[in-house]
């Protein structure tokens, strides 16, 4: 598109203008190109699998629920258990099931101390699944 100027006639200043027909001309090619190569690059190997019904078996491991009240005494289900005699129980729960799971609740006024034993006698029995039971928080 030529443009005017207040210059002298005779004197034409070349204009800055792209051109977009080659532009134009190599995105056509490039589009081309990739439309004939995009279906090749699929690389499936057509494999025709065994068709087989079964159900999953829905299976939950043992719980061991473990709570500690504000008096930090330990209670293995609804039984209050002794310090001394809880890593035998803890014992006695894995030798019955080896996938035991333990479910620590302890009241908020329980001392760290009292947790840190009790997880700790469970770890030396040979717990290694241990949760924590919390409530959730009233929003």
């Amino acid at each position: 598109m030529a443009m005017g100027n207040f210059n002298a006639p005779n004197h034409q200043m070349p204009t800055a203008e792209i051109n977009m027909t080659p532009l134009v001309d190599v995105m056509l090619v490039l589009l081309i190109i990739f439309i004939i190569t995009a279906p090749l690059m699929t690389h499936s190997v057509k494999v025709e699998l065994p068709r087989a019904s079964s159900t999953p078996t829905p299976e939950k491991p043992a719980t061991l629920q473990v709570a500690i009240n504000a008096d930090n005494k330990v209670f293995v289900g609804s039984e209050a258990v002794d310090r001394t005699r809880l890593e035998q129980k803890f014992r006695d729960a894995v030798a019955r099931d080896a996938n035991v799971e333990m479910h620590l609740k302890a009241d908020k006024a329980t001392r760290y101390e009292s947790v840190a034993e009790t997880m700790s006698a469970a770890r030396r029995a040979g717990l290694s699944k241990i949760g924590f039971v919390t409530q959730p928080a009233n929003e």
